[in-house]
């Protein structure tokens, strides 16, 4: 039996969880710290480490020593389930992602399934679960209220998510992620922003509202709901939510990186320069990283410098505005498609 195949997967699984996703993940979270310490005219973590850069690795470790402390009224087993199902989407979502060409004879790929945005959307929407569980496991009124409200926000706008993406593969003609990129490696015009830019819009959009982050932060809400779903967490299970909540972040980066901003290509350096050798194929890498970097850096720039919407305007836009628009779009894209055939 060959078994290759099996350890270069356990090996991608490995350097894709504990030498990118996590690294980010801590970084994510020093970077949001410094973004909002300069929109406020404050200094931000600069004692561990020069510029705070130990920062995350001490959060890391208050975290696992700080008291695991559980409330005598919760639903214990719920209570406890309820932070590893939110952060284990975010780390499945990684598998499908074409974070490069080839190393060698080896796609950077962990599974390229030809469903693999079916795939992206059903563990997507599995996060959602743990938030409305840990409302319901704290048994207590503003944890419920924000379950409640995850539940609301998602099936409203998972909704426009899965139309907006409709057209970019009716143009591309497959559901497999890697053929989106190598549709778009003709050049930027062959880029998705470009050839759909309100389906970009759209799922960028609904981006926020999938991973709960502001201005549609509704589930949480520290000044309504004093830190909804996770107010009675502490210690590990606190920082899991915290995780998830930034590894789904980076998930949607990554994706939106795949289908709209071309991958791992650039417009001088596409299809035609195919990791055939190991340097390039760690620079195609490196691009993809740095696309989704700049996406991730976008998503917290936007937490401190927009209002929260209220509750109706949330609802709002996700069924009579983003829906309609997607559902149009759909509709025209077909036509050009028809017209051109």
């Amino acid at each position: 039996m060959d078994y290759s195949f099996l350890i270069f997967s356990l090996l991608k699984i490995l350097v894709a969880v504990f030498c990118v996703l996590l690294p980010i993940v801590a970084y994510a979270v020093w970077v949001e710290r410094k973004v909002a310490a300069a929109i406020q005219d404050r200094i931000g973590p600069n004692r561990a480490g020069p510029f705070g850069l130990l920062q995350p690795l001490c959060d890391a470790v208050k975290a696992f020593l700080k008291e695991d402390f559980v409330p005598g009224h919760v639903r214990k087993v719920y209570f406890w389930l309820a932070p590893a199902i939110t952060m284990i989407p975010g780390l499945l979502t990684v598998a499908v992602i074409p974070f490069g060409s080839t190393l060698g004879s080896q796609k950077m790929v962990i599974a390229d399934l030809n469903v693999g945005i079916l795939y992206t959307f059903g563990i997507v929407s599995l996060g959602v679960y743990g938030i409305v569980l840990a409302g319901y496991a704290a048994n207590s009124k503003y944890p419920f209220l924000g379950g409640i409200r995850a539940s609301a926000q998602m099936i409203s706008y998972e909704v426009a998510m899965g139309m907006s993406v409709i057209p970019v593969f009716m143009l591309v003609g497959s559901l497999n992620l890697s053929q989106v990129i190598q549709y778009q490696g003709g050049g930027l015009f062959h880029w998705m922003i470009f050839k759909q830019p309100l389906a970009f819009v759209i799922f960028f959009i609904t981006a926020f509202a999938e991973t709960n982050r502001l201005p549609f932060d509704f589930p949480e809400a520290e000044q309504e709901l004093v830190g909804g779903y996770n107010t009675e967490y502490s210690s590990i299970k606190f920082a899991l939510f915290f995780m998830g909540e930034y590894a789904n972040m980076i998930a949607v980066c990554a994706m939106t990186t795949t289908l709209f901003l071309g991958g791992w290509t650039l417009p001088w350096f596409g299809l035609d320069r195919a990791a055939q050798s190991l340097p390039i194929g760690v620079l195609h890498i490196l691009i993809f990283l740095a696309k989704m970097c700049c996406l991730l850096f976008l998503i917290i720039w936007v937490r401190w410098m927009w209002p929260r919407f209220r509750y109706d305007q949330l609802m709002k836009l996700g069924w009579q505005r983003l829906i309609p628009l997607a559902l149009a779009n759909i509709v025209a894209t077909a036509l050009l498609l028809w017209a051109q055939a």
